[in-house]
Formats: C-alpha cells, sequence, structure tokens
C-alpha cells in the first residue's frame, strides 16, 4: 500500500455484515463531526455500502468544514454535506431531522488553557443535540479515558468497571456520557455509548508514533507501558453497525482490539521489520489506560485487520514516508493533561 487512494479503498471497503446490517436499518444516516480523523472514512465507508446494497438511504457529514477540500471530496463521493458549527443554536436547530445520528463531535487536544471549551463541547452541546435528535437513535462516540488506569496483569476494564475519569478532557467525556443519559430517560431516545479507545490509521495512531521513533533512532518511553488498539475500518464498522443495537437507557459498549499490546514488543517488532535498533527509557508502570471489548466482538466479531498486518503495513509506510496527518495521541499521558 503506496498512496492514500489505495489506503483509504481498502479501509472503507464494507463487509458483508455491515451491508446487511444496513438492510435492517429504518431511516438515513448523519454524522455530527465527520471532519475529524475518523470521519471521513466512516461516510465513504457507509456510502459504499448502501450502494453496493442498491438501497436509497441518505449519508450527511456536518462539520464546520472551514479548511482543505474534504467537502468537496465527500460530495463527490456522493454523501451529503452541511456546513455549521454546532454550538450555534440556529445552525443547529436548521438541521435536518434524520432517523440516525452518529455524534462524533467534540474536543480532546488543546483542553490544558482552553478548558471551558472542551466543556462546552464535549458537555453542554450534548444536550442540545439530544433534544434536537430526540426522536432519532444516536450513537455517541466517547472514550476509554473515563475509566482509571488499571492493573496490566487484570482482565482490564469492562462496561461494569466503576468509571473514574483522570483529567478535564476525560471528566467532560463522562459529563457528555451522563448529559446523553438524562435526555435517553427524558425523552426515551435509544442511544449507545462508544467507550473507543486507539483507532490506528496508517497517518495516525499509537502504533504510526511507536514505528516513527524506532525509525528515528529515539527512545521508546515505557511508563505507559501496554496499550489496546483497533484498525480505523473495523472501529467504523462496529459504529456504523451499533445504530441497530442503541437502547434506552443507553447501551455502553468498550470498543478496541482483543490483545493487551506490550509497548516494549510493538517497538522491538519495528525494529526487526525497519532494521533498527531499539531504545527504551524508563520501566514499566504496573497500571495503564486499557479497555476489555469482549461485549464489542461478541456483537460485531473478531476486528478483521490484526496487529501483525496493521504493523506491516505501517512499517512499509514509515519506509516510504508515506503522508501523516501530524495528530499524536499522547497515549503517554498519564495525568489526563491535553
Amino acid at each position: 500500500m503506496k498512496t492514500i487512494a489505495e489506503l483509504e479503498n481498502f479501509m472503507t471497503k464494507p463487509s458483508s455484515v455491515l451491508i446487511d446490517d444496513l438492510k435492517k436499518l429504518d431511516g438515513d444516516i448523519l454524522i455530527l463531526g465527520v471532519g475529524g480523523k475518523m470521519g471521513p472514512t466512516m461516510a465513504k465507508m457507509t456510502k459504499r455500502a448502501i450502494d453496493e446494497a442498491k438501497m436509497q438511504k441518505r449519508v450527511i457529514g456536518v462539520s464546520r468544514f472551514s479548511s482543505g477540500n474534504l467537502r468537496e471530496e465527500l460530495e463527490d463521493y456522493g454523501v451529503e454535506t452541511i456546513a455549521v458549527d454546532l454550538l450555534d443554536d440556529d445552525e443547529l436547530a436548521a438541521l435536518p431531522d434524520v432517523k440516525n445520528i452518529i455524534y462524533m463531535a467534540g474536543n480532546k487536544f488543546g483542553t490544558v488553557g482552553n478548558e471551558h471549551f472542551t466543556w462546552a463541547m464535549n458537555a453542554y452541546l450534548p444536550g442540545r443535540l439530544a433534544e434536537k435528535f430526540k426522536n432519532s437513535r444516536i450513537v455517541a462516540f466517547s472514550t476509554g479515558n473515563v475509566y482509571p488506569l488499571t492493573n496490566v496483569l487484570s482482565s482490564n476494564c469492562s462496561e461494569d468497571t466503576v468509571v473514574d475519569p483522570v483529567g478535564e478532557y476525560a471528566q467532560s467525556c463522562l459529563g457528555r456520557e451522563r448529559v446523553l443519559t438524562y435526555f435517553s430517560h427524558k425523552n426515551k431516545t435509544p442511544m449507545l455509548l462508544f467507550r473507543l479507545n486507539y483507532a490506528i490509521d496508517l497517518r495516525y495512531g499509537v502504533l504510526l508514533e511507536i514505528a516513527k521513533q524506532v525509525n528515528e533512532g529515539q527512545r521508546i518511553d515505557l511508563t505507559m507501558g501496554s496499550v489496546n488498539v483497533i484498525w480505523q475500518g473495523d472501529a467504523n464498522e462496529y459504529a456504523i453497525r451499533s445504530l441497530l443495537h442503541t437502547n434506552t437507557p443507553p447501551e455502553i459498549v468498550n470498543v478496541t482490539g482483543p490483545e493487551t499490546l506490550s509497548v516494549r514488543w510493538v517497538a522491538e517488532e519495528f525494529g526487526k521489520r525497519l532494521n533498527k535498533n531499539v531504545r527504551f527509557s524508563s520501566e514499566e508502570s504496573p497500571k495503564a489506560l486499557l479497555n476489555n471489548a469482549s461485549k464489542a466482538h461478541k456483537l460485531f466479531g473478531y476486528p478483521k485487520v490484526s496487529i501483525q498486518q496493521m504493523m506491516d503495513m505501517i512499517a512499509d509506510w514509515v519506509a516510504i514516508d508515506g503522508e501523516t496527518n501530524n495528530k499524536p495521541t499522547h497515549f503517554q499521558e498519564r495525568e489526563g493533561a491535553f
């Protein structure tokens, strides 16, 4: 895989189970926050699945579209777009009423020093959206950061684990969940809270960051010594299919891969693939941010792209100096300061 076009063609290819699930789903699909890291490929995957099934559903992407050519790119693909500032009440009210909502809008990086905006986006806006789309079904993106750090030798955090978010970003995400849950109770709106951590693309993500550090001879920080990851295409498919699993009160689903990955092992594997010596700093902490996604795997099956396949593709991408989007995950952060 050597080009963005090849990557996106691979990442947006719909599975037969996704196509079958979309046939069971009534109504059009609106993606709020389509301009983020995952939104464009999610919109394209949804559109491809609808086209392959010869259905008439609309896919609508909502974002500020304040820079770049994403809006034209999506329109050319057959995805309808609406440019909106979701914090503007008039613009929010003007959005069309759509049966199926995938809610991805939020703020993470740049929270420190701008906490008020993060809380507005992550905890105030959800209530406005929940009232606007009270007659829809809503899959709302959340994060594994709502959980505490957990012992690496444990079974990791399941949906039953008591939440204990560290830092204002994670606290605001729990705020989003609580506000949405209130409106789900109030309006009987079926919802699903999609607690994702560490989707992987060749252009960003935990694995790319480690691979680049190995390739550039940098020391790998092992303090956050274990991680979970999932291929972005698999995470997108899970999110779309989650529209069939909404409930009131909201269903909660952890979304990540099945492995607890050692950062040391991942770095050493990239060292082999890139023919580089690997250097480390610090030692592994006994605790890390880790999720148990076995419920998601029961609902949707195991991810189709394996960890070894991801590492092979990323090593090849780094070796050819493939395009990246310079959006680090800060997965090493243990104090919640994003």
